[in-house]
C-alpha cells in the first residue's frame, strides 16, 4: 500500500495502540520526507470511526520514514482522512545543538519547512513545538509509551 497524504497510521506500543495522521512531505532540501502528527492517548482497541481520531489534540510532530515502515509491516495504514483544517497549515519545529556537559540547548532556532530563524531561549509557547529531525520506528515508540511531550523534554 502506498502512503498517501490523510493516512491514518497505527503504531503498535507495549502499553496499547497509538495513531497518526500524515498530513505533509518536505520535499525540499534537505528532505525530511512524511510529516506524522501523532495523535494524543493510546488505544486498548482500534476505534470503529477512525475519523473521530481527528477530533483527538496533537501531542507531537516528527518526520518518519513512513514508506517504509509500512513496507516492513512495522506501522499499519488504517484508512484515509480529509486532513483537518487545524493540520493543513506545516507546523514550526525547534532545533538546537545540546551541550553534552550541560544536557541544555543554548541557542534554540525554529523552522517552518522553508526557513529557520535564531530565537535564542525559548518562550512556555515554542517549547511545545516539537523538536525537527526523522525517527526511526523504535524511537517513535518509545517516545509513545514513556507519553513524551515536546514542552516536558528538559533540554
Amino acid at each position: 500500500m502506498k502512503a498517501r497524504i490523510g493516512d491514518i497510521v497505527e503504531i503498535t506500543t507495549s502499553k496499547g495502540l497509538a495513531y497518526a495522521v500524515y498530513t505533509h512531505r518536505h520535499t525540499k532540501p534537505p528532505k525530511y520526507g512524511a510529516l506524522l502528527r501523532v495523535f494524543d492517548g493510546i488505544f486498548s482497541v482500534q476505534p470503529d470511526d477512525i475519523a473521530s481520531l481527528a477530533r483527538i489534540p496533537i501531542r507531537f510532530s516528527t518526520f518518519f520514514p513512513l514508506q517504509a515502515a509500512v513496507n516492513k509491516d512495522l506501522v499499519r495504514i488504517i484508512g484515509n482522512i480529509t486532513v483537518p483544517e487545524n493540520l493543513k497549515p506545516f507546523p514550526v519545529f525547534r532545533s538546537g545543538t545540546t551541550n553534552p556537559k550541560t544536557k541544555k540547548v543554548a541557542m534554540w532556532w525554529l523552522w517552518d519547512g522553508d526557513r529557520e530563524w535564531r530565537v535564542g531561549n525559548l518562550t512556555d509557547e515554542q517549547r511545545k513545538l516539537s523538536f525537527r529531525g526523522t525517527w526511526n520506528d523504535t524511537f517513535l515508540r518509545d517516545r509513545i509509551e514513556a507519553g513524551w511531550r515536546p514542552e516536558n523534554d528538559p533540554r
